[in-house]
């Protein structure tokens, strides 16, 4: 993990200044967030599937492989196009990765320390995101959009290739005995209250997936500022996060997870509004800090959906929860899009409308 997104983080952000530079209109920049965000769901449950039936470090080894080649596709595009094709195969690890890592946590851990698990698993996912978008930006200044985005790909794919190595050494025998189960016999095994979850992190993903893709235009093209000053800004906000992990971690097993959960989903919601409030850098700086919040409760969220479902359907039922989750969001991007072409500020402030509704959800309905 932490590899693969040291590679990442080097050119990903930069992703739509990339589509920007060799063409794309901000429609398709917006369509290129809803293809991302559609891949992320419909690759979710292959992804489980394969994990449950091939084993964790077989589907691991596969995945890495595939996102490596659309590691090349990025690099070699010579129009925007081309990017899509791409984002087809970078998705296997992004996306088709997650529920096998999600079952690694759940595999290797006891039930009391997965909360633990999952906040050490996304410090080292973050730590890479404090310092690659700003070398990423310090490159992009340096010799440009193309050939700074091409150059961190080219780290990506040795990168990868280390991972490869890596990855070998995972070995989790899987759970077997239980008769086979198809993706309805899944969702049937979900409980209730995980299903009130699901529906209550589609409002807030959908506040996010609106408006995610268009941060780094706002914040160039509107506020003003250079890409080494955004690459900062990620930083900022991964070092927030990073901060509140372990503090967070430790009120969720004192309080119970449901207030932390809470306080993440309030910060999503803050986070798009305090983004369009801001006229200068040092708005910015704060905006990002309420962006680092966002991670407050997402390791607590992540062992309450992998502490309530079954063991042996443990990959492929988090597959779902993020199809279904990642499906329903496939929209915001392109609509932030619709929405920016009427002004920078309105995909921002629908954002955060939508953010409130969902925490309003959750505080209502979901219960541990």
């Amino acid at each position: 993990m932490f590899l693969m997104q040291l590679g990442e983080e080097l050119w990903r952000r930069f992703v739509p200044k990339y589509l920007e530079v060799l063409g794309a209109p901000v429609v398709a920049i917006g369509l290129y967030g809803s293809l991302e965000d559609a891949l992320d769901g419909l690759y979710q449950y292959p992804g489980g599937w394969i994990a449950d039936r091939y084993g964790r470090r077989n589907a691991l080894l596969l995945f890495v492989t595939v996102a490596a080649v659309g590691y090349v596709l990025y690099a070699i595009a010579p129009t925007w196009p081309f990017v899509f094709l791409g984002l087809t195969f970078v998705a296997a690890w992004s996306s088709m990765a997650s529920p096998t890592l999600f079952a690694v946590v759940g595999d290797a851990l006891p039930k009391g320390r997965r909360a633990l698990g999952f906040t050490m698993q996304s410090i080292l996912r973050r730590v890479p995101i404090v310092i690659a978008p700003t070398l990423g930006g310090l490159l992009i200044a340096r010799v440009g959009v193309p050939t700074g985005v091409r150059a961190g790909l080219g780290v990506s794919i040795a990168l990868g290739l280390v991972t490869l190595a890596v990855v070998w050494r995972v070995n989790i025998p899987l759970v077997s005995g239980h008769p086979p189960t198809n993706i309805f016999g899944v969702w049937r095994a979900l409980p209730r209250s995980l299903r009130w979850l699901l529906a209550s992190d589609i409002f807030i993903r959908t506040c996010d997936g609106m408006v995610d893709v268009f941060l780094v235009l706002y914040a160039t093209n509107v506020v003003g500022i250079s890409a080494p000053r955004f690459g900062v800004l990620i930083g900022v906000q991964m070092a927030t996060a990073i901060a509140v992990y372990l503090p967070a971690s430790a009120v969720a097993d004192r309080l119970g997870r449901k207030p932390v959960v809470a306080a993440t989903f309030v910060a999503f919601s803050l986070f798009p509004i305090a983004v369009v409030l801001s006229t200068a850098f040092a708005g910015l700086v704060l905006a990002f800090v309420v962006g680092g919040l966002r991670e407050l409760g997402e390791p607590a969220r992540k062992a309450l959906i992998v502490d309530l479902v079954e063991p042996h359907l443990r990959a492929r039922s988090v597959g779902l929860y993020y199809l279904l989750r990642s499906a329903a969001i496939a929209p915001a991007a392109f609509v932030g899009g619709i929405l920016w072409s009427l002004s920078p500020a309105t995909p921002f402030w629908t954002a955060g409308v939508i953010g409130a509704a969902g925490t309003a959800l959750f505080v209502m309905t979901v219960s541990e």
